[in-house]
């Protein structure tokens, strides 16, 4: 059986070493987990100039109706503009 002295340096360890070190651990993989990956931050890149790109078109056709049948605006209720 371990002695007195070996079970409160077993405590002590436990208290000061071991259970720090776990909440460090999971505090990290927390922090990792709410931070966007790589690959997540390329994908929103590509949606916003794909939504830029997509607005350019809008405005575009907004244009050639506009020349090609003015009326048309009077059918349809303006687009919100971001």
């Amino acid at each position: 059986m371990m002695g007195e002295a070996q079970m409160a340096v077993a405590i002590v360890a436990l208290i000061f070493v071991a259970c720090p070190a776990v909440f460090l651990h999971y505090r990290t993989e927390l922090r990792k987990t709410k931070t966007i990956s790589a690959d997540d931050e390329r994908l929103v890149d590509d949606l916003w100039k794909t939504a830029q790109r997509l607005e350019r078109r809008v405005d575009a056709l907004e244009t050639i109706l506009d020349k090609e049948a003015p009326e048309w605006r009077r059918d349809y209720p303006e687009r919100p503009h971001a």
